[in-house]
């Protein structure tokens, strides 16, 4: 885990780069790799900025924060970078839970109805045969000609 913190148009305090360091280090816990994080603090006028980017493996993830105190910015950009990662791997998850099964195909390319795991039967033909008797099935396309 590589943090650096940077200051900007104001003074480097211990005190506040042990706090930052302390906040982004608590969310390599949420991470499967090691993370590199750059904290860049700063003062604008009267409002405390905490930008930070993080890194990890295929994941990079930033958030920018202002307020009147900089140990407030620095909790809030630490929730924005928690709820990126919480939904980054939510998506992660259940694409893992799909597994690469869609409701058209199974993983080898064949047509199947993913209810019964049958293949060659559609979702169409199993829950309405009214339907099915309006509309062709879908690889028979019929043609008329005129004679």
């Amino acid at each position: 885990m590589n943090i650096s913190i940077t200051f900007r148009h104001m003074d480097p305090s211990e005190a506040i780069k042990e706090y930052a360091r302390d906040k982004v280090s608590k969310l390599q816990k949420f991470l499967r790799q090691p993370m590199t994080a750059k904290v860049t603090l700063s003062l604008d006028k009267l409002s405390h900025v905490a930008e930070t980017q993080i890194s990890s493996g295929g994941a990079h993830l930033e958030a920018k924060e202002t307020s009147e105190d900089m140990y407030a910015s620095i909790d809030k950009v630490i929730d924005k970078l928690e709820r990126q990662i919480r939904g980054t791997k939510g998506v992660a998850q259940s694409k893992m839970r799909r597994g690469g099964v869609t409701l058209r195909t199974t993983e080898a390319g064949e047509e199947s109805s993913v209810l019964d795991g049958r293949p060659g039967e559609s979702v169409v033909e199993e829950t309405s045969s009214t339907f099915e008797a309006k509309q062709p099935a879908f690889g028979a396309v019929s043609k008329s000609s005129k004679t």
